[in-house]
């Protein structure tokens, strides 16, 4: 009797985090293709739509803080850092598995060695959340939300 319980326990915990990891990692989430893609001008504080191409994206109908792109922009990165207001602490948020394009390790990493530089997209996108672009010198881009300042300690 013992060992039929010990089974069931461990069936129905495999079941359970089958369940967590799926939905974790694939239920609520969408790919969709954004209209546009915006930067905070520095000088005016307005939002500009920025060209891009080879758009990849996700976003959650449970919360904003699901929202992960990957882009291409033609514009160089000094060119938007003259133009375009960068992020204070931009902190890449993990992706799900089934969004591969976009590492948050490698992308945080970058922009804490100077080799990518993060920008505004905008702010309060939802309450106390803010969408910030990476982008590389090679013209890869990445964006996702996170906290502002309303939420964070």
């Amino acid at each position: 009797m013992a060992k039929l319980i010990i089974i069931a326990i461990a069936a129905f915990a495999l079941i359970a985090g089958a369940g967590i990891y799926y939905t974790n990692h694939y239920a609520y989430l969408e790919r969709f293709e954004p209209a546009e893609i915006t930067l905070i001008n520095r000088a005016s504080g307005e939002s500009e739509t920025i060209a891009f191409a080879d758009m990849s994206a996700i976003r959650a109908t449970s919360t904003p803080l699901r929202f992960r792109a990957c882009f291409t922009v033609s514009e160089s990165v000094d060119t938007l850092a003259a133009t375009y207001l960068e992020a204070d602490k931009p902190e890449p948020l993990v992706a799900p598995n089934s969004f591969r394009c976009f590492d948050a390790n490698a992308i945080g990493g970058a922009l804490e060695r100077g080799e990518a530089r993060a920008f505004v997209s905008q702010r309060d996108i939802a309450e106390g959340i803010d969408r910030l672009i990476a982008v590389f010198p090679d013209g890869r881009a990445y964006a996702w939300h996170q906290l502002n300042d309303k939420f964070q300690d």
